[in-house]
């Protein structure tokens, strides 16, 4: 990965508190994966931001890397890598995922 491309991803990920790599937008979500991650976070009613992996293919690839982790959609919040679309399902129904989401809003 070049310095540029961490630069921007870290950039992204530190300006929001609630970022998610994914396939599509918030609005269009254009895989199932990433259409869990939004209706998840609509439910919570937080403020989230997003960016579309397929009209960025350097993203696309740069962000398994950034992460270590292969899938997309990737979850950040308050600048740490949380997981995907399995990650969070399982957090919401265990109700941890409101308590993170609640702490990182509050700093």
């Amino acid at each position: 990965m070049t310095p540029e491309l961490k630069e921007k991803i870290d950039n992204l990920v530190q300006q929001n508190k609630i970022f998610v790599f994914m396939k599509g937008n918030k609005l269009m979500p254009q895989c199932g994966f990433s259409n869990n991650v939004v209706q998840i976070l609509n439910t919570l009613g937080v403020p989230f931001e997003t960016y579309d992996v397929l009209a960025d293919s350097e993203i696309r690839q740069g962000i398994k890397e950034y992460s270590n982790w292969p899938t997309i959609p990737q979850v950040y919040i308050d600048g740490e890598f949380i997981g995907g679309s399995d990650v969070l399902i399982e957090l919401y129904q265990k109700g941890e995922l409101q308590q993170l989401v609640e702490v990182a809003l509050a700093s």
